[in-house]
Formats: structure tokens, C-alpha cells, sequence
């Protein structure tokens, strides 16, 4: 992973209070973003700060054209959630702070174990 900047930290935690989605699959957790393919150097830039991460597509379905970009394993654990942690996302949007806790919460057990992996090393 890159050096982050201030502004990177911040493009990440205002893009995805706006546009992101705080989840997983029932065994690890998972942050999701899925915009329009006009949006594709944001993608770009988004893989150059978390290079581990993935970006999917582009899709097409019916009129919709779009990206997904995801972040889970150790990519989230270790790359992206010490920025989103930092963030104080409930000083910016409660609601979207509720879904990163609620996230953060369910995958605890996951999270720790990735982490005490790292502290391994």
C-alpha cells in the first residue's frame, strides 16, 4: 500500500459515507462501493491507495453501467480500516457510522484473528 495523504484519507472516508456499503459474506466482513463507469479514475485512484483491494467490471445491466470495488480479508483489516477507524465517521454521519460499527461488531472474531496474524510477523 501507497503512503496515504491526508486529502486520500479523506476521499476515502467522504466516498464512502456517501456511496459505500458496510457488510460481508457471513464469514468475513466486506465494504463494498458500486457507481456509475463514468466514475472509472476514481476506481483507478482507489486501486493505487489500496492496491490488495479488488475492482470488478465494468457491468452492464439493462441501462445501468457501473463498477464494484471491494475490500475484505487482510485488505480491509489491515489496509482500509485503520483509515476508516481514524475517520470519526459519527462527527460526519451517524448513519453510516451505525453500519461500520454494526460491521465491525458482527466480524470482531474475524478482525482480531487477521490482526494478531499481522502482530506475528
Amino acid at each position: 500500500m501507497t503512503e496515504l495523504t491526508d486529502f486520500d484519507r479523506g476521499l476515502l472516508t467522504g466516498i464512502l459515507i456517501g456511496e459505500g456499503s458496510f457488510g460481508g459474506d457471513g464469514k468475513q466482513p466486506q465494504v463494498t462501493l458500486r457507481m456509475h463507469t463514468r466514475h472509472e479514475a476514481l476506481f483507478q485512484q482507489l486501486m493505487r491507495m489500496f492496491p490488495r483491494t479488488r475492482l470488478y467490471g465494468p457491468y452492464h445491466h439493462g441501462d445501468r453501467s457501473y463498477y464494484q470495488w471491494m475490500a475484505r480479508g487482510q485488505a480491509l483489516v489491515e489496509d482500509v480500516l485503520p483509515v476508516l477507524e481514524r475517520s470519526l465517521l459519527s462527527d460526519y454521519d451517524a448513519h453510516a457510522a451505525t453500519r461500520f460499527d454494526e460491521m465491525t461488531s458482527k466480524y470482531a472474531d474475524y478482525i482480531t484473528r487477521v490482526r494478531a496474524r499481522l502482530d506475528d510477523r
